[in-house]
């Protein structure tokens, strides 16, 4: 099943609960259960590959621990997990003050979060339901901006979105027509989940990076701000995937999720 398609039929599945009441909390739901399977899918990666590497979420709060088995805790069991342990301990994650600090992405994503699902038996179907994304896949983790662009559409529909995706084709063809060069500031102000500025760095990598310098010099000229959490949280975890991190050519998503943190949070 495609992302997309899974998208729809967990909305689907919140539109039986009571707790849930229109698009925007389908939307809110939908954002905190998709970036704790993404961060834990991102997770498990990196610790297969960096030395000493810890999540920046509690062992106990980690996806993998409550939610991947489909027999797992379902009911008002789960319930209470969520609304109990999960926000309240996630909310107040401790944060170093030093930059990149992904515990810093988690408890702002979690900041404004709410749980507006009631029902803890149809919580586990969606649960499931979102199981069945391997965001390590690089097939499926191409269509970040697809998940999105269901969202918009859903929303557009109901007359109440404000706001439009922006197709693959026309951010190559700006990009292509800007053509950027590392060494120049590169804004894009309402980036979404960040289309333009992955079509950017591909067109520099492509005909002028060449060099780890160059590489540096390019990631420290990115600057983006989004206001919305779902579209901001994609755009985060779009960047620098761990199967990229074998090349040096390579950014950061601790570079790049506090460039639009930082922005973000301004």
């Amino acid at each position: 099943m495609s992302v997309r398609a899974t998208v729809k039929t967990v909305q689907d599945i919140m539109r039986q609960d009571t707790g849930v009441d229109g698009d925007a909390q389908r939307i809110s739901q939908l954002c905190w259960m998709f970036f704790l399977k993404i961060i834990d899918d991102q997770d498990q990666q990196l610790e297969l590959i960096q030395d000493g590497y810890k999540s920046p979420i509690p062992k106990a709060l980690q996806w993998r621990t409550w939610a991947a088995d489909p027999e797992g805790i379902t009911g008002e069991e789960l319930m209470t997990f969520v609304n109990i342990q999960l926000f309240p301990q996630l909310k107040e994650l401790s944060v170093a003050g030093k930059g990149g600090d992904r515990r810093r992405v988690v408890r702002d994503v979690f900041e404004d979060a709410y749980n507006y699902m009631k029902s803890g038996q149809l919580m586990r179907q969606v649960v499931n339901k979102i199981n069945e994304v391997d965001f390590n896949n690089l097939a499926e983790r191409q269509h970040f901006g697809d998940i999105y662009e269901q969202v918009l559409n859903d929303l557009q529909s109901a007359g109440n979105a404000g706001e439009y995706y922006t197709p693959r084709a026309v951010t190559a063809f700006m990009v292509d027509r800007i053509d950027p060069r590392p060494g120049e500031i590169l804004l894009d102000p309402a980036c979404g989940t960040g289309g333009f500025l992955t079509c950017a760095l591909r067109h520099m990598r492509e005909r002028y990076v060449k060099k780890v310098e160059q590489e540096q010099t390019m990631q420290a000229g990115l600057r983006a701000v989004e206001k919305k959490q779902l579209p901001h949280m994609l755009c985060v975890y779009e960047y620098a995937p761990p199967w990229d991190r074998k090349s040096e050519l390579r950014p950061t998503r601790q570079h790049i999720g506090t460039t639009v943190h930082q922005l973000r949070s301004r």
